[in-house]
């Protein structure tokens, strides 16, 4: 959309004013129109930066690529080790880890021991009462 708004406002000798651009651009495209300012706005950007492209957002920076291997790594030598101590040993916090593994496609789990019956564990049950 910005791109095409710049190509209608021409260049040279064939160069369209802000209100001529808005009113082609709206015949164009009736489905989304647009008012004279997003022209100004969109050509000073340009005159401004020399490209149109969104610029980066501001915050967090993104977590360094071989602090995420170091995290892997350290996943992979010790899996019991918990997110809050590797955010500990990596200087970032626990749900940076968190979020490192989960993009990574680990998921957490916890080990439970399944206690299953056998035949003979009704008799053991007995035993143990008859005792008493």
């Amino acid at each position: 959309m910005k791109l095409q708004i710049l190509m209608m406002l021409g260049y040279g000798d064939l160069r369209r004013s802000h209100s001529e651009v808005c009113t082609l651009f709206n015949e164009a495209h009736v489905e989304r129109p647009i008012v004279r300012s997003t022209v100004t706005k969109i050509v000073a950007k340009f005159q401004a930066v020399g490209h149109v492209r969104d610029l980066p957002k501001s915050g967090r920076p993104p977590v360094p690529e071989n602090t995420q291997l170091d995290v892997m790594l350290q996943v992979q030598d010790n899996p019991h080790s918990t997110t809050r101590r590797m955010g500990i040993e990596f200087n970032l916090s626990h749900t940076s880890v968190r979020n490192i593994l989960h993009k990574q496609k680990f998921h957490p789990y916890k080990i439970t021991l399944r206690r299953e019956l056998s035949e003979d564990d009704f008799d053991r049950t007995l035993i143990v009462w008859d005792d008493k």
